[in-house]
């Protein structure tokens, strides 16, 4: 696996999550249960990742909808 995203914000990975979803990939968050312990404080941020042989095409739809540099 190989983490494309990270954010403190739930709203922003559900629709990270949901782009990559909809563009055929299988993204998986990480850190969620960590974030829900500490208060959903934001003080761990939340990690999506994907299969590896998908990296490259995940970092393009994320590019393509403007949320990577």
């Amino acid at each position: 696996m190989q983490v494309v995203f990270q954010s403190n914000s739930w709203v922003q990975i559900g629709f990270i999550l949901a782009l990559l979803r909809d563009a055929g990939l299988d993204p998986v968050e990480l850190d969620s249960h960590v974030s829900a312990v500490e208060g959903n404080i934001g003080a761990f941020p939340r990690r999506i990742a994907v299969p590896r042989d998908e990296r490259d095409q995940a970092l393009r739809v994320l590019r393509e909808a403007g949320e990577l540099a």
